[in-house]
């Protein structure tokens, strides 16, 4: 069962609409299936479209920002459920804890970093959620291609390529959820390969 999930994306405004139609729609997926969503807490981008859809629909949303972020008003004001931090790294954590997926939508380096972090932790068997990457237009095709090369080319072991999952349509996002074994505890001893 799904109760909450993180939901990584980007805070510029000045993208592409696409992005912002498909954010919508999967925040009225969320809020149809009783789903929290936790983020980053932004009044704009995708990160505003997701908390307006939510909070218009009745959903349930959490912000976590760092303090600084609040300092210069990037809080959302319609968001009642926040927590503000010291910092990045701390709000990345917070971001980990009591969630049961984590979802990517397109974003900068802050999204970036952020989705990367999580797949580094679930490799060493420290995070075993579902993460799902919503693949708009392609969107993460480059770094899916990058990804594959790094198992090609044995960077990564073969039982790499599961750490996420790459969907192309909102309406897949939760039935990938659904479909996602929980990561095994001891990829550890995968984590790296030995000749």
């Amino acid at each position: 069962m799904i109760n909450r999930v993180t939901v990584y994306c980007s805070s510029s405004a000045a993208i592409p609409k696409k992005y912002f139609d498909a954010t919508r729609a999967l925040a009225k997926a969320l809020v149809a299936n009783n789903i929290e969503a936790v983020f980053g807490g932004g009044a704009v981008g995708l990160m505003g479209a997701l908390a307006d859809t939510m909070v218009a629909g009745g959903g349930k949303i959490k912000g976590i920002m760092p303090t600084f972020m609040k300092d210069v008003e990037w809080a959302h004001p319609l968001v009642t459920d926040f927590e503000f931090v010291p910092d990045m790294a701390e709000r990345k954590h917070r971001f980990l804890i009591d969630t049961d997926a984590l979802i990517a939508l397109p974003g900068g380096t802050g999204t970036y970093e952020e989705l990367f972090e999580a797949m580094s932790l679930k490799r060493l068997g420290k995070f075993h959620h579902p993460i799902v990457v919503l693949n708009t237009d392609g969107f993460y095709d480059p770094i899916k291609a990058q990804m594959q090369k790094c198992i090609d080319e044995k960077f990564m072991h073969p039982r790499h390529a599961d750490i996420w999952t790459v969907v192309d349509e909102p309406d897949q996002v939760l039935p990938s959820i659904r479909e996602t074994a929980l990561w095994d505890a001891d990829a550890i001893e995968f984590a790296t390969l030995r000749e």
